[in-house]
């Protein structure tokens, strides 16, 4: 039995591996070609997106300030700020101010003004006196209390 010799054919390996090494050349030139612009593009987005924004909250300020333009436009509303602002008084009303208020909220400030205990009005006035001065820390001394309130300087002295 004659035995055929085996042909050998030899195997084109190469050829998928050059195809291969164009396509990734080719593809890492259209990358580097395109990263310029695409990066550009993303930057122009991100900057239309903080713009729009902008414009947004630009947009809710001048409907706030349409707001207050019509409040200021009613004569009601004028004399109410012309009242808490300027302290304003229609005739025959009474306006007081209060001393050393300015810094609390006005819901503290009125409750602090109905907390505060009755005094003679010699008291009130020379208390106000020493606000005023800067003198008050300095000035405290224990006062006695009139003949009349002798129950509540024993309370007040723990007798």
């Amino acid at each position: 039995m004659s035995e055929t010799p085996l042909l050998i054919t030899p195997r084109r390996g190469g050829s998928h591996t050059g195809r291969a090494a164009m396509v990734t050349v080719v593809a890492a030139i259209l990358v580097a070609t395109l990263a310029v612009p695409v990066r550009a593009w993303l930057d122009q987005r991100e900057e239309i997106a903080k713009l729009e924004a902008e414009v947004a909250s630009g947009q809710t300020l001048v409907e706030e300030l349409r707001i207050e333009k019509l409040r200021w436009a009613d004569p009601a509303f004028i004399a109410v700020q012309a009242r808490r602002r300027l302290h304003f008084v229609r005739p025959g009303e009474i306006g007081y101010t209060t001393i050393g208020t300015e810094d609390l909220p006005e819901e503290l400030a009125v409750a602090e003004v109905k907390e505060i205990a009755p005094q003679l009005w010699y008291e009130r006035l020379w208390k106000s006196i020493a606000e005023a001065d800067g003198t008050l820390d300095q000035g405290k001394k224990k006062k006695g209390a009139p003949a009349g309130d002798k129950a509540v300087t024993n309370v007040e002295d723990g007798q």
